[in-house]
């Protein structure tokens, strides 16, 4: 079986990064993975879990992970669904009283530039 990390990518945590999700498929590379290179200005590297209240957050920010947009066979979020951020956003959020939950095995190291481990742990939720 492939491994979902064949760049060899750490987590937070300093072991390897694992899949965040594949339904909807994330990722800046769309493989399932919060991998980063040099074309993901955004730095999607927080794999996070959805609430109503963090995409109503997102929105307000004029990111709407909501609606679909098929064109680039987007199928929108929903509460639940778990989905690779961008680092700035998340801590955006987390400044704000709004970050959603991180699964940190699925979060590329790459977060710690935006936010503490600590910070990080404080809305860390078992992977599933």
């Amino acid at each position: 079986m492939a491994s979902p990390n064949p760049s060899g990518a750490k987590n937070v945590l300093g072991t390897e990064l694992q899949t965040c999700n594949t339904d909807p498929m994330t990722g800046f590379y769309r493989d399932g993975c919060c991998n980063t290179g040099g074309q993901d200005v955004g730095l999607h590297v927080v794999c996070a879990e959805m609430t109503a209240d963090f995409l109503q957050f997102s929105r307000s920010r004029g990111n709407d992970l909501s609606t679909p947009i098929p064109v680039y066979e987007f199928p929108g979020l929903q509460p639940g669904d778990r989905w690779c951020l961008c680092a700035a956003r998340w801590k955006e959020a987390f400044d704000a009283g709004m970050a959603p939950k991180v699964h940190l095995e699925a979060t590329h190291i790459s977060a710690l530039e935006f936010a503490s481990l600590e910070e990080l742990q404080r809305f860390a939720t078992e992977s599933h």
